[in-house]
């Protein structure tokens, strides 16, 4: 291959739109221009071919995430005009499990029959389930739809995951996933609003009818984009049946427990929970049909100590479930205000995604291992603030503000925690890796508002005149305190023990 002078630095011409080539001086050749190694920046997603690629992946993780946004929002107007009460909670609990099962099965699909078949399958699952949600003549259908659509959104979530390891070069990893990250910002905002709007007019079907036009869009630019994509090396076994049964039994155990206020209920629903995740862990270091990569259950392994760190995050910021609530009862702020005051969290999760992910070398390790220290501040903030009744709008403001931290925490850490997970992969492993990422934080989400509920239900959180919601608001906050200060020291593992984002820049040699 010729080689060509710039300046002091030989560099290489691009062969592939999904390759990056390296500098002598570090840098790198995006659509023959050089950016530098340090800052391969937001600029560089959105240069030629990578322009279309990102749109598609921002717009594919926007369609997830408002879709599940605008269903928390409307499933009140949903109950009063249909019924179906009891059922409530399995809303949520039946679209994690199917989104487990959605992807498990994504990277399969993937390397079998490709990614444009893969994305098909996802994002056709999404519209039929929003078609059944939209004309749900009873709660049993609506049930049946949010399944289905929670198949789809798992399998698409994974997806994308999967194909930022193959439609960027590593040195872009970051960028990408912060990309991804900081669309859940902007769909915490967008979410509510599209499910208040017609929840207040009475149309909650169009709610879910609203989104699927954006669907067939996705759809056709997922098309286009991948043309030129492969589907990445993957060593095929057979579905991990077994393994997703248990996983899929933990979810529903601890989400049944936790929807009483019975302390051995609770109690119950945990016990069966823990029981079932030791059996899964002892199934997976047997089986060679694997659903989690290698060393997930083992502190030891890099891969292990990130993955456990995600888990811990996720669990952490989980708090957010039952903040609009405490913000209602306590502190007097009506629904919109509450969500929007939780939409700091997203305000803080997206400003750090993009102007963080950047970092390399000292920089990076310092973000993950001070973030959940940072989110540990947020949620001490909050257990002292949030308790206190009537504190006015200086205290509403220190309560924003421990919002804002949890989002900046969780924000800065989670893409270089998933560049990392890929890097320390095996080349045949790296595809699990990427969709195990949906499955781990679909879990540790469900399994973080799930112990969010037994904390208040045992502090009988709706007793508001008995004191009852200012001790489970102090408890609530304080316990999940407990969630980031472990992860502050599996955080230490992970830059000891995972290989960084980025390798260091080698001069170019030409073939």
């Amino acid at each position: 291959m010729r080689r060509r002078a710039t300046g002091s630095a030989r560099v290489r011409r691009v062969s592939s739109p999904a390759h990056l080539d390296q500098t002598a001086g570090g840098g790198f050749i995006v659509e023959g221009n050089v950016v530098p190694m340090a800052q391969p920046g937001m600029r560089a997603l959105f240069s030629g071919e990578y322009t279309a690629r990102s749109i598609a992946i921002a717009g594919g993780t926007v369609l997830h995430a408002v879709n599940v946004l605008i269903a928390i929002t409307i499933l009140p107007s949903v109950v009063n005009d249909i019924g179906g009460q009891n059922l409530y909670a399995w809303n949520t609990t039946l679209y994690v499990v199917a989104s487990i099962i959605g992807a498990a099965l994504a990277p399969r699909v993937l390397v079998r029959l490709g990614p444009r078949v893969a994305f098909r399958v996802a994002v056709v699952c999404f519209i039929v389930g929003g078609l059944l949600c939209a004309l749900a003549p009873a709660m049993v259908v609506l049930l049946i739809g949010r399944t289905v659509q929670g198949f789809g959104g798992g399998f698409l979530s994974a997806l994308i995951y999967a194909i930022i390891r193959e439609a960027y070069p590593q040195p872009l990893w970051p960028r990408a996933f912060a990309l991804s990250s900081a669309m859940w910002g902007i769909a915490t905002v967008s979410g509510p609003t599209i499910g208040g709007i017609f929840g207040e007019l009475g149309a909650w079907r169009w709610a879910f009818g609203s989104i699927l036009p954006v669907a067939v869009l996705i759809l056709i630019l997922f098309e286009r984009i991948l043309r030129d994509i492969h589907a990445p090396a993957m060593t095929l076994t057979r579905l991990p049946v077994r393994q997703l049964g248990l996983l899929a039994s933990s979810v529903m155990a601890i989400s049944a427990g936790s929807i009483s206020d019975d302390a051995l209920t609770n109690a119950l629903g945990i016990g069966v929970a823990v029981v079932l995740l030791v059996a899964l862990a002892r199934t997976e270091r047997r089986s060679a049909n694997r659903l989690l990569p290698t060393g997930t259950f083992s502190l030891r392994t890099p891969i292990g100590a990130i993955l456990t760190t995600i888990v811990l995050l996720m669990i952490a910021i989980s708090a957010e479930v039952f903040t609009p609530y405490f913000l209602q009862l306590l502190h007097g702020l009506s629904p919109l205000v509450a969500g929007y005051m939780v939409a700091l969290l997203s305000a803080g999760w997206t400003i750090s995604s993009i102007t963080v992910s950047s970092f390399q070398g000292n920089r990076e390790r310092m973000v993950i291992l001070y973030a959940p220290l940072v989110i540990l501040a947020g949620l001490g903030v909050m257990a002292l603030s949030m308790p206190d009744e009537g504190g006015g709008a200086v205290q509403i403001t220190v309560i924003g503000v421990g919002l804002f931290l949890l989002g900046l925490g969780i924000g800065s850490t989670f893409p270089h925690l998933l560049t990392r997970a890929l890097s320390s992969a095996p080349k045949h492993e790296q595809a699990l890796t990427a969709s195990s990422m949906t499955t781990v934080q679909l879990v540790a989400t469900a399994f973080g508002a799930a112990i969010g509920g037994v904390i208040t239900n045992l502090n009988d959180y709706s007793n508001l005149q008995g004191g009852g919601t200012t001790t489970a608001a102090a408890w609530y906050f304080g316990l999940f305190c407990l969630a980031p200060a472990l992860a502050f020291l599996t955080a230490i593992l992970v830059v000891r023990k995972a290989p960084a984002a980025v390798p260091a820049a080698e001069p170019a040699t030409s073939p």
